[in-house]
């Protein structure tokens, strides 16, 4: 089971002569293309599948982000036409908290966040939070985006 080598005329022969024969020694890099296209695709179809929210408008701050954590984080997000929304289902505020119970009942964790767009009036959000804290959730994490204004005279 020795290397072959190819002759010009034909064949395979033991001698090397001059010119003649060379190993084949490419890469073939055609089938790992393939598949880097295939998987690039599956990607950017999923990609958009996997970001789950409503939009709205955060409050600009300067705090930092919040450490992770191991079980999916629950959010309610308050949209800008009065609108609360557990996760990616809208919820009437009548059945808010009935909600939140059953859902804090299934949970180990009692951390919640709260997305609220900046134009809604304060007072909604924190009839919101008082909603929460019935419901079983007492640790509430407000989710705000970075770039705000900052009160201790830095630069932002």
């Amino acid at each position: 089971m020795g290397a072959q080598f190819l002759k010009k005329g034909g064949g395979t022969g033991r001698r090397r002569r001059r010119g003649g024969a060379a190993r084949m020694s490419e890469i073939n890099v055609t089938p790992f293309v393939d598949v880097m296209l295939v998987l690039l695709i599956i990607f950017m179809v999923a990609a958009p599948m996997l970001t789950v929210g409503v939009p709205v408008e955060l409050p600009r701050t300067s705090a930092g982000a919040l450490p992770a954590e191991q079980e999916e984080p629950l959010s309610v997000t308050l949209g800008n036409d009065g609108t609360v929304t557990i996760m990616s289902t809208e919820v009437s505020l009548n059945d808010l908290i009935p909600q939140l119970r059953a859902i804090a009942a299934e949970r180990r964790d009692n951390r919640v966040y709260l997305r609220a767009d900046g134009a809604i009036p304060y007072e909604r959000v924190v009839q919101v939070m008082g909603a929460l804290n019935s419901g079983g959730f007492n640790n509430i994490g407000l989710v705000t985006e970075q770039g705000g204004p900052r009160f201790d005279g830095q630069p932002n």
